[in-house]
């Protein structure tokens, strides 16, 4: 796995980026989110790698059970290189991948321990051709391509490149590929989704020289 992650403006991260280029690459996450546990700092920022480099977890919402998770993991041996609830998340995960749980297998396990609202996302460098992500109060959809899919909480993030989506329901789990999509529950049983066609523009969604939306 390549990383490049910084606090602050976007634009820091920008500027690292042209200064250290990251490798092409057919598959990545990414995520931009202000600090909810600890400060806005590098350590701090997404996404999270844990197992030696293995796992990249990216989240959004707040994981209200870390404390006490992260008591027990502590208490196991683990070292956190932050103060975030995410990591917490990626840590679980990495316990769980290293027992040679597949990566969604393993995400479900860990989405059934977590209480509060989140979506987590996750790619493993052993299975390098599939992202996973789970929800629960907080949004996901997907944006089906061809010969690429797309994981985002809004589907402004992906509509330059495919208008069609799928809604997710609440407490599942979605494994997408370049050419396949896959959603179960929490407990691994199939789910049922809503794919739907996006029938506005870009334009719809961005500021049009505003300074707010």
């Amino acid at each position: 796995l390549f990383r490049s992650k910084k606090a602050g403006k976007l634009l820091n991260l920008e500027n690292e980026v042209k200064e250290n280029p990251l490798p092409d690459s057919q598959i990545g996450i990414g995520h931009t989110r202000w600090a909810t546990h600890g400060g806005p700092t590098d350590n701090n920022a997404h996404p999270h790698v844990v197992d030696h480099g293995r796992l990249a977890v990216v989240h959004n919402g707040i994981i209200e059970n870390f404390a006490e998770l992260r008591a027990e993991l502590e208490n196991d041996g683990v070292t956190f290189t932050s103060e975030t609830d995410t990591e917490v998340a990626a840590q679980l995960l990495g316990a769980e991948v290293a027992k040679g749980t597949p990566l969604t297998e393993a995400l479900r396990a860990v989405s059934r321990r977590l209480t509060g609202a989140f979506t987590l996302v996750a790619i493993d460098r052993e299975q390098p051709d599939v992202v996973v992500a789970s929800r629960r109060n907080s949004p996901l959809v997907v944006g089906v391509g061809e010969g690429e899919n797309f994981l985002a909480s809004d589907v402004a993030a992906f509509i330059e490149y495919t208008r069609e989506a799928i809604e997710l329901g609440q407490d599942q789990v979605v494994e997408i590929s370049a050419d396949q999509v896959s959603v179960t529950d929490f407990d691994g049983q199939p789910a049922q989704t809503r794919p739907y066609h996006v029938d506005w523009d870009l334009s719809a969604a961005e500021k049009q020289g505003y300074d707010w939306f």
